[in-house]
Order: C-alpha cells, then structure tokens, then sequence
C-alpha cells in the first residue's frame, strides 16, 4: 500500500489541482502570482508541524540537511515557479506552455547523463515516445480550442520568443533541481518534509514586493458570483452557513480548493522523490499531465480528436515500456549478467585445477 501512496496522491491531488486551476482561470487569466503565492503559503503550514519544536528563538527543530542546501534548493523552487508563471506574460498561450514543459523527462535525462547517470536505450526510447505523445495531445488539445500550438510571427515576436526562452531556462532549472534534490536525498537521507518546507518558508518573504499585483488579482477573484446551492440540499444546511456560502465568491472557494490539492500533490511528488529516480518522477508526472488532459475533455467538454486519442497511446505505452524496464528489464539482464560471470569464474577455476 505504502507504494502506491505517491502515485494516488500524485493523480488525486493534481488533477483535481488542475481543474480548480482551469476554473479559476476561466474567471481571470492573470492570477497565477496568487494562485501560486496560496499554495505556498498552505504548504508551508500544513507542513511545519513536523520541523517544529518548543526551542527559541525560531520554534523549529535542528535540521538533519544543511541549511545551505536547503537554501539552494528553495532558490531554485522559487525561481522555477516564478519563471512559469511570468512566461504568460510573453504572449504564450497555455497549449504551447504545456508543450514546452513536457520536455522534462528528456531535459532531466540529459542532466543526468551530465552528471554521470547511465540509461538503457529501451528508457530513452520511452522517455522520447512519452514526450512526442505529450506534445502531440497538447497539439491536438489547441487545435480543439481553436488555438494554434506554434508562435505565429507578429509584431510581437520579439515578446513571444522572449516568453519561449524563459520557459526553457524554467525547464532545465527544474532538471538540474530534480537531480540536486535526489543527490541531496542519497546523500543526507530521504528527508523530504524538510526540503518541502524550507522551499516553501523562504520563498514567502520574496513575494512581498508583488504586493500590488496580489491585491488587484485578488480584487478580480473576490467579485466573482456566489456559488449556487441546490434546493435538495438547502434544508439540511443550517441558515448561518448557507449565508457564509452565498456571501463567499466562487472563485474563492476554488483558489482554496486549488491550494488544497497543490498541497497533496506535491505531498505525493516528493515522496516519489524520496523513493525513486528523476526521470522516473517525470515520467510520472507526464502520465499525470495526459491524465488531466483526458479529465479535462471529460469535465469541460473539450472534443476528443484522433490525434488526441494517439497522443495518448503513445503516453501510456511509453510509460508501461519505462516501467517495465525500469522494474524488471535491468534488473533481469543484471541478474543473467551476474550468473554468466559466476558461470565464467566457475570454469577458469576448473581450468586452474
């Protein structure tokens, strides 16, 4: 059961993220500096329980990675995140920001490599199957709503290639901060609680100058409607909530929810970190990416073309293939290897004889 936590956290609390997320942004394209400021501010909380302590000054607890990694590794949270979400204002369209990001799993093998981590073909076959089929169902996702999945030269091309060059550097900093974390994990343990906290802690104080911006998306999101109640649900509600519900704006509700499910999902990324490779989290987490694709024609009526259907064929076939290979290819052909060689040593020995 243990391992199947990661992953159910992983589908459960980002899917429903990204559907929290589809809807607020439905009301207002430009709040992912608060959507993301939220989601840092609840993990962080709900996340220091387990680093505090009764000692002053801080009220936490000695921690076991040092404070210099941590630092490091919150830096380059914070600046991951942020790159993302200002990539918007570059004339980027969402289907292109999703496609660009698909490329993690080939951008973290290839900072693995660099550091010294091998791959079997069959992985790096996968790893380029389940990125090509990424890319095709968000290709197919844009062409179903309309949009195009390539930068069209305008008089704003300079802005677009701007957006594009930004969200590159975001993906290979998310790379390099894959294989540091994992690094940091074989090396002081696999605390991640720890790591999730101080990335989130420290990053707080650098949204303070973006005050401004908070307030008028917040603004935005505050004049939304009140949600609806149903009538076969109005007399079992007691009067005092149905009056806090209808006075609360809908997008309110979903910022929080949307915050809610970043906290499980991340809560399931890092265990999966804990326990496996980066390239395995990003596979995972690109099967994830499918999945909300697939929920998202479900729950908002987007078509399902023939080019999405082969995106997704290619997505999960390539991710079973990097599973299996993973789980039992290697490890079998290590073991055959191990018995030749105890074959092999068994036999010069009776030569020696």
């Amino acid at each position: 059961m243990s391992e199947l936590l990661a992953p159910l956290l992983i589908f459960g609390g980002c899917c429903s993220n990204v559907y929290a997320l589809e809807t607020i942004l439905k009301h207002d394209m430009d709040s992912g500096l608060l959507i993301t400021l939220m989601q840092f501010i609840l993990v962080a909380l709900a996340v220091y329980p387990s680093q505090s302590s009764s000692s002053p000054p801080t009220f936490l607890k000695k921690t076991k990675i040092p404070m210099r990694v941590l630092f490091t590794s919150a830096a380059m949270f914070y600046a991951v995140n942020m790159l993302n979400n200002w990539a918007f204002a570059f004339n980027i369209s969402v289907p292109v920001h999703i496609i660009l990001r698909s490329f993690g799993s080939v951008t973290t093998m290839v900072a693995g490599y660099l550091k010294g981590k091998s791959y079997s073909r069959l992985q790096i076959v996968a790893v380029i199957t389940l990125t090509v089929g990424v890319m095709l169902s968000a290709w197919a996702d844009a062409i179903a709503k309309g949009k195009t999945a390539h930068v069209e030269k305008t008089e704003n091309d300079n802005s677009s290639a701007l957006g594009l060059l930004i969200l590159l550097v975001a993906q290979i900093l998310s790379s390099y901060m894959g294989i540091y974390v994992q690094d940091t994990y074989a090396q002081y343990g696999t605390h991640w609680r720890e790591n999730l906290f101080y990335s989130h802690l420290w990053s707080l104080p650098l949204f303070l100058p973006l005050q401004p911006t908070l307030s008028r998306q917040f603004t935005r999101l505050a004049s939304s409607p009140p949600p609806h109640l149903p009538q076969s649900l109005v007399p079992y509600i007691p009067l005092a909530i149905q009056r806090l519900i209808l006075r609360t704006p809908t997008s309110l509700y979903h910022l929080a929810l949307n915050s809610a499910t970043q906290l499980v999902c991340i809560t399931g990324v890092n265990l999966l970190g804990a326990r496996s490779s980066a390239v395995t989290v990003t596979i995972v987490l690109n099967v994830r990416k499918l999945v909300s694709f697939l929920l998202s024609i479900w729950i908002f009526g987007n078509p399902m073309s023939g080019l999405m259907a082969l995106g997704a064929g290619l997505v999960f076939g390539a991710g079973a293939l990097y599973g299996w290979e993973t789980s039992v290819g290697i490890k079998r052909r290590k073991a055959l290897e191990g018995k030749e060689n105890g074959v092999a040593k068994k036999e010069e020995l009776k030569k020696e004889l």
